[in-house]
């Protein structure tokens, strides 16, 4: 799943292939910048914010994409180019001189504006664990500053916390033994923030183990509970369970949860 840890990881792979070096081809396939050329202009680099990537020009440029749920680049070595079944789904195509080519496939989000400008687009969102400037007193209070919201849709909310998506936020829930509806204001914030930030971090940066939270890399049993309805709880044996998502209710992403390990604490 394209959450924060993925976005991160792409960028060390862009890093790699494009950073401090010249576009000899630089084509924005989308309405809206389909006549702005980046030809000639330098790769300065590739920063990450939750789940937007920041690609910087020394023309005092940003390219802005964001991957969604269907989003993908691929990068191409030095004279090979992209199956031309794929072509039509290029977005973005950046080719540096003597080097690779990287593919934005299928990009939802890809805006074009001043460096100066970044924070029109990623100046809402919360701490990022996955950065410099990470705050994890900031994490807590903004996840405290609605008590009345399920733990789930909170830490979905990208104005908390930015960088946890559906997998995270149930991974999360299994692991701190709180069912996905408990209310905040009953919730070790703290902690919560705590885990989320030590997992996403590990997850981010250690060969092997990109979004693996059971330390198993077998096929079925990388998580805890997300994609795990109805198979028996790797904890305690359990049926796992799900609840389909609400249509046009971002806080209402499907949910799995073990009924034993996360058992519901309504309040009086």
């Amino acid at each position: 799943m394209p959450e924060g840890d993925s976005v991160f990881r792409l960028a060390v792979r862009l890093r790699r292939s494009l950073d401090d070096r010249t576009l000899k081809r630089g084509d924005l396939r989308v309405p809206a910048h389909a006549t702005d050329d980046l030809d000639g202009m330098r790769v300065l680099g590739h920063v990450t914010y939750g789940k937007h990537l920041l690609t910087r020009f020394d023309a005092g440029l940003t390219l802005h994409t964001h991957l969604l749920m269907q989003g993908s680049w691929t990068v191409t070595a030095p004279g090979r180019v992209l199956p031309r079944r794929l072509l039509p789904e290029a977005r973005v195509i950046l080719a540096v001189q003597d080097g690779p080519t990287a593919y934005g496939l299928n990009l939802p989000v890809v805006d074009l504006l001043p460096t100066r400008a970044e924070g029109d687009v990623v100046g809402h969102l919360g701490p990022d664990p996955l950065r410099d400037d990470w705050s994890a007193d900031e994490a807590v209070r903004r996840l405290g500053s609605s008590p009345g919201e399920r733990v789930a849709a909170a830490l979905l909310d990208q104005r908390n916390v930015a960088g946890f998506g559906n997998l995270w936020a149930n991974e999360l829930c299994f692991l701190r033994g709180v069912h996905p509806d408990t209310a905040m204001a009953d919730v070790d914030i703290p902690a919560l923030v705590a885990l989320g930030a030590r997992c996403l971090r590990f997850s981010a940066t250690q060969p092997g183990a990109h979004q693996v939270t059971t330390g198993n890399t077998r096929k079925g049993e990388q998580h805890w509970v997300a994609g795990r309805a109805g198979k028996p709880c790797l904890r305690c044996g359990t049926t796992v369970l799900v609840r389909a998502e609400v249509p046009g209710d971002p806080g209402r992403r499907r949910t799995w949860w073990c009924p034993r390990c996360q058992p519901s604490r309504s309040r009086d």
